[in-house]
């Protein structure tokens, strides 16, 4: 569906410009946007090289470690149907821990991790376990407190403050994810009433 909408934007483009007497400008316009992508996309490799590796510093030194025990408490209380000591805990504890760091890269296989053990642990394999559905609240909600990414982004576009978005991103992300987690909660206490 996304591939269609990208193609009926970009053909609309090229008619629009080729109806305006314009269709050499679009053709400049294209290759410049080209060469920006190539530039973005290796400048984009270098600094999230660099994110990965502080985060992989971060893992040898214990502190996502430690994060993760102090995380533990909040991800039993939002989770207490799956057990301490299954795996599916410690995947979920990663992932939370990656979204706070802003990593969503390194996040996603812990999530997509977290929700295959939810699975074993699902009874009915139609249905998605209020866990599952816990989870995959957690991470649409995305909560960051530092916004990595986007700070590389703002730093490849050549911005003067990239990290000057740290506190608005925590503060809007920490919002989200306590709309998420309360209509999640909702949601679980009318279907348990049913």
């Amino acid at each position: 569906m996304l591939n269609w909408l990208w193609f009926v934007l970009l053909a609309a483009g090229v008619l629009y410009g080729a109806a305006a007497g314009s269709l050499e400008a679009v053709t400049e316009a294209a290759l410049n946007a080209s060469g920006d992508a190539v530039r973005l996309a290796i400048e984009m490799c270098g600094l999230l090289c660099l994110w990965l590796g502080v985060l992989r510093v971060a893992e040898s030194s214990g502190l996502v470690d430690r994060l993760g025990r102090a995380l533990s408490p909040l991800v039993g209380l939002l989770f207490p149907d799956v057990p301490k000591t299954h795996p599916a805990f410690s995947a979920i504890v990663m992932n939370f821990s990656a979204n706070l760091l802003g990593l969503g890269n390194a996040a996603t296989p812990f999530g997509l991790k977290a929700m295959s053990y939810l699975q074993e642990l699902n009874r009915s394999k139609e249905d998605a376990t209020p866990a599952m559905i816990t989870l995959l609240a957690l991470n649409t909600s995305g909560v960051t407190f530092i916004p990595t990414l986007v700070i590389s982004l703002r730093m490849a576009a050549g911005s003067k403050d990239p990290a000057c978005i740290i506190g608005p991103t925590a503060l809007a992300s920490s919002l989200g994810l306590v709309f998420a987690l309360t209509l999640d909660a909702l949601i679980r206490r009318r279907q348990r009433g049913r």
